[in-house]
């Protein structure tokens, strides 16, 4: 089972206080920004800033995300060399658009799993491609970057952007990559907030990237499987089991039919509702 994405939190690598708080903070997936959220000037002592927050640790179970500057900025190639010396699970590549830029990460840090930003058309484009390199671990959706290059309207549907989500979702699941939505701007709107969450868990996105610890909950509740899907997993799961005892290839449970394939997804609610509880532990 892949690690738990339902909320991966942005944190700017610069602050120090917001990196200290994060450990406490219950997100699956935390996003180390040495991008956007870093001003020109601090970029140099974001990395120290990170570098000792790093070593210090204490982050647990939280996937430790690094997101750098591109190759093609004044930052990106000292931000991957600064990498070698940190401790953490994944590099997050900004505006990835082929998969030659996996290459460029990968001579730099071979053994380490690489993330792609996917937020712009090209990008949206190649996306299988890029899912299909060996190094790619994730996808994080730049849904305002790819607003932007598309030119499109905002809408709370947000059908202007539908074609490229799914695309890129479809590339991921085809590479068995891990696919993360985009932010939501409003991190206030509670309302809308759980709604997009829901439209991105209902087209098939593994979480939900965030900008503000307030919405961690909302993110992890609308990811996480229910008391009702966890029951009707196990009772699938049953269900196939005893037909298969008794020679049959499906099986009825609550007058609908129960093959092979609902076990499977059956099985990988189960999972993760485990993987979810061992959080809390």
């Amino acid at each position: 089972m892949p690690p738990l994405t339902r909320s991966v939190l942005y944190i700017p690598a610069s602050k120090e206080r917001a990196l200290d708080k994060a450990r406490g903070l219950p997100a699956d997936a935390i996003i180390f920004d040495l991008e956007d959220a870093v001003a020109p000037d601090e970029k140099e002592t974001a990395r120290n800033t990170l570098r000792a927050a790093l070593k210090q640790g204490g982050y647990g179970r939280r996937l430790r995300i690094v997101r750098v500057n591109g190759a093609d900025s004044a930052w990106g190639a000292d931000d991957l060399r600064a990498l070698k010396e940190m401790s953490f699970d994944a590099v997050l590549l900004p505006k990835v658009e082929t998969s030659a830029q996996v290459d460029a990460v990968v001579a730099v840090l071979p053994d380490t799993p690489v993330w792609a930003m996917i937020e712009t058309p090209l990008g949206v484009l190649n996306a299988a491609e890029i899912a299909a390199h060996s190094a790619i671990e994730g996808f994080v959706m730049g849904t305002n970057d790819l607003a932007k290059e598309l030119r499109c309207r905002f809408r709370a549907d947000r059908l202007p952007l539908m074609g490229a989500l799914q695309s890129t979702l479809l590339a991921a699941r085809a590479h068995g990559v891990i696919a993360v939505d985009g932010v939501y701007n409003a991190f206030k709107d509670e309302e809308g907030l759980a709604a997009e969450c829901a439209q991105g868990r209902d087209l098939g996105f593994d979480g939900k990237t965030l900008i503000h610890p307030a919405q961690l909950a909302i993110a992890n509740d609308v990811f996480s499987p229910d008391e009702a899907a966890v029951d009707l997993a196990r009772r699938q799961i049953d269900a196939y089991e005893a037909a298969e005892k008794d020679g049959q290839g499906v099986a009825v449970l609550d007058g609908k039919i129960v093959e092979n394939l609902h076990v499977v997804t059956a099985r990988q609610i189960l999972a993760q509702a485990e993987a979810i509880a061992a959080t809390a532990e």
